[in-house]
């Protein structure tokens, strides 16, 4: 079972499993909000009877209920995920991201018996910035907008069904994700869109903040470890997944531009978003020795080939354009997009 399996990451893992466990059955719930699309999952996909789609909400428990009770493992990456609609729409964010965990884990525990694994995609924005680099798994959670602090809410419900009720929990925590099928709210592809256009790309202050950017497809590999490891290795486990390198946003702004053979002064510079996180590198330490993953594409090829699919699928992100912003109120009352 995928939750959020139509969004930009649980798309790309149903594409991998699919593809690479014809003995696998997929069960998808997924609410259909404005950054998911079932077009994200091929129609072959779709119509192939190994393949389920639920529309509806992971606050929903007895549909949660229904479907986890059909499953062995559970995947949960369903979640708000942005970090400037989080500033002003939080409410959803908690809803969603702390109480549909809940949702999710109480049915878990309930059908512990029949659920032997349940993975929790987490996220690296609950460690707030980077205190010491490499950030391993051990970093203080110091969670520093809404969407982070509702993860990290998130994060440590499930960390607590695994105390105290052994449910066999594992907490994935990805640093930045790219690839295909991404919404244009999130950086790099609003970056690549905006120079396919000739439009501005948006910096938020110098630009000179670094995050670790893993490509999707990577991710993808790394999640099918974890379903297939020894359930002795990585339950209760927290696992950090990223490269162990980082890049700041205004280099990616630059590589963009210079490969799509765009003049760099169409970069412009907006204030600082609020609650900006300076610099996230994972530590790469427990994913290899747990695991025994490492990150396989490298950032440029990986832009290279982000650039590549967003050139080729028009159709996919044109009707997404008026979704590129969100309005921040700044603490001295003006309006800013970001």
């Amino acid at each position: 079972m995928i939750t959020g399996g139509a969004g930009f990451i649980g798309s790309n893992f149903v594409r991998h499993i699919f593809e690479n466990h014809p003995s696998y059955n997929i069960i998808v719930l997924d609410a259909l909000t404005y950054a998911g699309d079932v077009d994200n999952i091929p129609e072959k996909i779709r119509n192939d009877a190994r393949f389920e789609f639920w529309y509806g909400n992971v606050r929903n428990g007895e549909l949660v209920n229904e479907l986890v009770s059909k499953s062995d493992v559970v995947i949960h990456f369903a979640a708000e995920s942005h970090v400037a609609r989080s500033i002003f729409d939080n409410t959803t964010f908690f809803e969603t991201d702390v109480l549909g965990t809940q949702v999710v884990a109480n049915a878990v525990l309930k059908h512990q018996n029949s659920v032997e694994r349940f993975i929790h995609v987490s996220t690296s924005e609950v460690y707030g910035t980077a205190l010491e680099i490499p950030m391993t798994e051990e970093h203080p959670l110091n969670p520093t907008t809404p969407y982070a602090s509702a993860k990290a809410g998130a994060d440590r419900l499930v960390y607590s069904y695994w105390v105290t009720y052994e449910i066999p929990a594992i907490i994935i925590r990805p640093f930045n994700t790219y690839g295909p099928n991404q919404h244009l709210e999130k950086v790099i592809p609003r970056f690549i869109t905006s120079a396919l256009l000739d439009e501005p790309l948006t910096i938020h202050g110098s630009g000179e903040h670094t995050r670790d950017w893993t490509y999707v497809k990577d991710l993808c590999q790394a999640l099918d470890k974890v379903i297939r490891v020894s359930l002795n290795k990585v339950r209760g486990q927290v696992i950090n997944i990223g490269t162990g390198r980082d890049v700041a946003i205004k280099a990616i702004a630059d590589m963009i531009l210079d490969k799509l053979n765009k003049p760099r002064e169409l970069i412009t510079h907006i204030g600082e978003r609020p609650g900006q996180v300076r610099r996230h590198v994972a530590s790469i330490e427990k994913a290899l020795q747990i695991l025994g993953w490492k990150a396989e594409t490298e950032f440029d090829e990986g832009i290279t080939k982000t650039i590549g699919w967003y050139q080729q699928n028009p159709g996919w992100w044109q009707k997404l354009l008026w979704m590129r912003h969100v309005p921040i109120k700044t603490r001295d009352g003006r309006v800013e997009y970001h």
